[in-house]
């Protein structure tokens, strides 16, 4: 008999109160509902069981040993579910569990961890594991709790958090431009060497909006990767154009390792930074401190803003 079942639990409630109350019509008023109802029940109970529960009389019940085992049985069940819903919905508001999360690789090592390292510091009941990757994550089939994501949101089955705005930059090392020339516009971007980011779903076009208008540009490079940092790197060195976030390359533009190409024009002109999570569930405690931790580090802006 599965006690879940909403039928036998009405049962079972009902063999509860006659041993409480006594008499079918001091149960009847103790559930609302008629005394015919209950005698329905219980003959049901009885004939699923196939045992006498309670002995009937015009002026009193008797419950049978069988009955009586049942009753301390079922009573003791009670308790216990009970028990655990107290437990349940202390814990709906308590902030300790485990949170499983997906962050992009480069973004993560350089700015996210230390935020994911502070709100773990601040909640020690609360076990973060964390998946840092280049690679697109379906944290529905792959059972994330959540994950960072940069650019368009296009899955309908995620809840969105926009944590700030994100900028994509094309930029080079000025020994690059010396050596080769800064384009002016666009189209000039064909006779250059174009270092190919694999992660995104465009490549190979690079998509440059000004005033509206929306250029695009076929790219052609010598090297090619799916690791930001590595494309970086080159970068750096002189091999290339780029074109990457602001959170990547406002380092190096600040220090004067790289200057940015064709400044007027904006890639992903409304693209940004979210905290994302499946619609479908609940949300703990634990995830709604994260959200909150994480809304917090960037209420003052991205923290790499040049």
């Amino acid at each position: 008999m599965d006690l879940l079942d909403s039928q036998h639990a009405d049962e079972l409630a009902t063999l509860l109160a006659l041993h409480a109350e006594g008499s079918f019509a001091a149960a009847g008023r103790a559930l609302n509902k008629h005394p015919s109802v209950l005698s329905k029940r219980l003959a049901a109970l009885e004939a699923r069981l196939g045992v006498r529960l309670v002995e009937r009389t015009t002026r009193q019940l008797r419950f049978t040993d069988d009955g009586l085992r049942l009753v301390e049985k079922v009573r003791h069940a009670a308790l216990l579910i009970a028990e655990a819903q107290k437990e349940a919905a202390q814990g709906a508001h308590e902030v300790r569990g485990r949170l499983r999360l997906s962050m992009p690789a480069a973004m993560g090592r350089r700015w996210l961890s230390p935020m994911v390292a502070g709100f773990a510091m601040a909640h020690p009941e609360v076990v973060v594991e964390v998946e840092y990757a280049e690679r697109f994550v379906d944290i529905v089939a792959e059972h994330f709790d959540a994950a960072v994501r940069i650019g368009e949101l296009e899955d309908s089955r995620l809840v969105a958090t926009r944590l700030c705005e994100h900028r994509r930059i094309l930029c080079a090392a000025p020994a690059y431009l010396q050596r080769h020339g800064t384009p002016q516009v666009p189209a000039d971007l064909a006779q250059h060497n174009c270092l190919g980011f694999t992660g995104l779903r465009s490549y190979p076009e690079w998509r440059l909006t000004r005033d509206g208008v929306t250029e695009s540009v076929q790219i052609q490079g010598t090297l090619i990767s799916n690791d930001n940092e590595a494309l970086l790197a080159a970068a750096r060195l002189g091999l290339g154009i780029m074109a990457a976030g602001d959170w990547l390359v406002s380092p190096d533009i600040a220090a004067g390792h790289l200057v940015p190409v064709l400044a007027p024009w904006g890639l992903n002109a409304h693209a940004g930074i979210y905290l994302v999570r499946p619609s479908g569930r609940f949300s703990t405690a634990a995830m709604a401190a994260f959200k909150a931790w994480m809304v917090g580090q960037f209420a003052q802006g991205a923290p790499w803003r040049l």
